[in-house]
């Protein structure tokens, strides 16, 4: 595999910058790799890097995921949305990480004890 330098116009790079802005990661010349990064390598040729997000703020990126994808933003939810949201941060993992439920509850405008009570009802 060579390291030639990067070729940030390449068109794999175009399609995969969507991917990357929801994921929260972004797609860095090779030249300037750092030891995380992620290479992207065509024929042989890695043509671009990819830098993942640090863990700080990836709440707020689920977050952020969960309104683009339902189309509106937590506090404006409905309570049928708001257990839809839940679900759907659940499944991405979101409530793995430190105080996550008290984040989320204040983001939406419930108590810790409603994003329980959504979580204990996707489990049973």
């Amino acid at each position: 595999m060579s390291s030639t330098p990067s070729r940030t116009d390449h068109p794999l790079l175009s399609a995969l910058a969507p991917l990357m802005d929801a994921l929260g990661c972004s797609i860095v010349e090779a030249a300037n790799r750092e030891p995380a990064d992620v290479p992207i390598v065509v024929e042989g040729e890695v043509v671009a890097v990819v830098r993942l997000p640090a863990l700080h703020g990836a709440l707020d990126r689920l977050i952020e995921s969960v309104e683009r994808e339902m189309g509106v933003r937590l506090p404006g939810m409905n309570r049928e949305q708001k257990q839809r949201a839940i679900r759907l941060l659940d499944d991405r993992g979101a409530f793995t990480l430190r105080r996550a439920v008290e984040d989320v509850a204040d983001a939406m405008g419930v108590s810790r004890i409603t994003v329980y009570n959504y979580l204990n009802a996707i489990h049973r």
